[in-house]
């Protein structure tokens, strides 16, 4: 392979890792926030719109990048900064535009290939269950434990318990009040029914 296919390859592996990581996110939300069922062929339409986006990038990538290559031709003076293009750059400039022409390319193919979108999918909710495998085993490791476990709970206990009386229990007296005023309105309203 050579620099323009590595260039090429690179970029569709990073555009679709962020295909892959848009969709772990649709799965969270869709899951978890939104009380969801995992459903395949949502998510499919889902990796496709991100492919999609990302292949309209690389293809106004390509744009600028060939505009840029017009505008650099036959300029042979000193650049004044990182993005003022002159002659020397535009060999550069056209493998630019090229890879990313070939990024967008491989990128509509694979929205066009079902199994891949399918690929994609089933890699993005493995990592949608190991976020959330993870963060149990987090919250469990650090609720779960018992004091002589844990080196610092005499340090931290006095923090602990500030924190419950003025987070924690707060919360719930609040919740506890918002409760006792839902019960007062609907059994207002069935009286009145």
């Amino acid at each position: 392979m050579g620099r323009t296919a590595d260039a090429i390859a690179e970029g569709v592996a990073i555009a679709t890792a962020a295909a892959r990581l848009v969709v772990k996110n649709h799965i969270l939300v869709g899951t978890i926030a939104e009380g969801g069922v995992f459903d395949i062929d949502e998510y499919i339409a889902d990796a496709r719109e991100a492919l999609r986006a990302m292949a309209e990038e690389s293809e106004q990538a390509e744009k600028m990048l060939t505009e840029l290559r017009k505008r650099a031709r036959g300029r042979h003076s000193d650049s004044s900064g990182t993005h003022d293009y002159r002659d020397r750059d535009v060999r550069n400039l056209k493998r630019r535009a090229k890879q990313s022409h070939g990024v967008a390319t491989k990128l509509r193919e694979t929205m066009e290939n079902p199994e891949a979108l399918r690929v994609i999918v089933e890699e993005a909710r493995e990592g949608a269950w190991a976020d959330v495998r993870h963060n149990l085993d987090r919250r469990l490791r650090v609720e779960g434990m018992r004091p002589d476990q844990d080196p610092d709970y005499d340090t931290m206990r006095e923090a602990r318990m500030q924190a419950l009386r003025l987070v924690d229990l707060q919360a719930l007296s609040s919740q506890q009040r918002a409760r006792r005023k839902l019960k007062k309105k609907q059994k207002a309203a069935e009286q009145e029914a």
